[in-house]
């Protein structure tokens, strides 16, 4: 089974995270011309966090994301007050267990739908309950610490 571990939310308060930016683009291909670079100052939260009361940052574990680019370790940025629409990567709720998913909606059906074909579809049974706890609106990663 897939899921978010140790399920401990960080809520993201209202103080900016504010960090130096140098340039406004890097060329991942091939190297562009040394410029002058004037080294401003970006606040992460106002990039990160559109309801700052209802946005919890977990930590993912688990490879069923992979095809979307979300791996083991990778945080998400989990908004409660946006409604979920088909096709959001959600984190859910499927018997007491969390899980992230990408949200399927089609004529009055749901489905949870992994980014990894060795993992199986979630498809609510009559009487089972998922509860769609938030959208991913962001995920952070760290290559090295």
């Amino acid at each position: 089974m897939y899921s978010i571990a140790p399920w401990r939310p960080i809520l993201c308060g209202p103080e900016p995270l504010v960090l130096p930016v140098a340039g406004d683009t890097v060329h991942a291909g091939f190297p562009s011309p040394a410029e002058d670079f004037a080294v401003e100052r970006l606040d992460l939260t106002t990039i990160l966090v559109t309801h700052p009361q209802a946005t919890f940052i977990v930590r993912l574990r688990g490879d069923s994301m992979r095809e979307v680019g979300i791996f083991d370790g990778d945080l998400l940025v989990v908004n409660r007050a946006l409604k979920p629409i088909h096709s959001d990567v959600v984190l859910a709720v499927v018997d007491g267990e969390f899980t992230c998913k990408t949200l399927w909606l089609r004529h009055g059906r749901m489905k949870l739908k992994p980014a990894n074909p060795t993992y199986p579809e979630i498809v609510p049974k009559d009487g089972q309950i998922v509860e769609i706890w938030g959208v991913v609106t962001a995920t952070i990663k760290r290559f090295r610490a």
